[in-house]
């Protein structure tokens, strides 16, 4: 095994971890990292959707209790009924959408300067959200009957799954999408960032297991610790930042992320207008 090829992997791996529940696109960073690293293995794309399953694993570890409870309440329990359901409902529409549309948007917009783009326009929405949130009053809720993911209605969980059907654009942040719509359709805070963790747990690993079986031909098995190593060094960091993410909601909102993504993608519109830096596909 090429050590310098594992290294960028271990980067990588921290990358998708520590970006894939932020609302700052873990895609996009991969992208821009990737760029950056000079990873080019024969299956750099489809490692950079597997290691996805790292950090799908840590929600599943962080919320295991709550899943086996799901689980076993499947056939006894309507809440636990529902809340399955829900999770279904809301990732149909991406699952669709990317089916549909998915091999038309990699080959087209997975490049830095799209990224760059919509890292700028969703910190702008981030903020102007934020703003509005501010507004309102201390507590108030535009959906006082939602107090945890519990109460959530399948309507609802269309609402959010067809709002991050957004994320298939490079830059977009499945995260972002589905939290920072979800608190535009008068969700709380806290209970727009955990079903957002929840509902990453099929979308994820859907779109690792499609990725892996269509790309399969490109597959070594060689490639098994690159991929092994990447996809746990994403679930240690990714399980950080979910524990992380939990409290800071808590108490904080997203507006410093939202600026974090305008400084950045100006950084990276700036360095390819500039000719610092000439990014693939710019």
């Amino acid at each position: 095994m090429d050590l310098m090829l594992l290294g960028k992997a271990i980067v990588l791996g921290i990358v998708e971890g520590l970006t894939e529940f932020l609302p700052i696109s873990s895609t996009g960073h991969l992208i821009l990292a990737s760029s950056l690293l000079r990873f080019d293995h024969h299956a750099a794309q489809v490692f950079e959707i597997t290691i996805q399953s790292g950090a799908m694993l840590a929600v599943v570890w962080h919320y295991r209790a709550q899943l086996t409870a799901t689980a076993l309440g499947l056939t006894t329990d309507p809440a636990r009924r529902r809340f399955a359901l829900n999770l279904l409902v809301a990732f149909v529409p991406a699952a669709v959408f990317g089916l549909l549309f998915g091999s038309l948007i990699k080959g087209h917009l997975f490049n830095p300067t799209t990224v760059a783009v919509t890292f700028v326009l969703g910190g702008v929405v981030i903020l102007l959200v934020e703003r509005s949130q501010r507004k309102r009053r201390p507590g108030a809720s535009r959906r006082p009957d939602i107090g945890t993911v519990d109460d959530l209605t399948p309507r609802d969980a269309l609402r959010i799954g067809l709002v991050q059907c957004a994320a298939l654009i490079p830059g977009t942040s499945r995260s972002g999408a589905t939290i920072i719509g979800s608190m535009l359709l008068g969700l709380p805070r806290q209970v727009a960032t955990e079903f957002s963790f929840y509902l990453g747990i099929p979308t994820l690993f859907a779109a690792a297991a499609y990725s892996t079986w269509q790309h399969r031909d490109e597959l070594r098995i060689e490639d098994v610790p690159l991929f092994a190593m990447g996809t746990v060094v994403a679930f240690i960091s990714a399980l950080a930042c979910i524990r992380w993410l939990i409290r800071y909601v808590s108490t904080h909102d997203f507006s410093p992320l939202g600026w974090y993504r305008i400084a950045f993608g100006a950084l990276i519109l700036l360095s390819s207008a500039s000719g610092w830096k000439s990014w693939p596909g710019s």
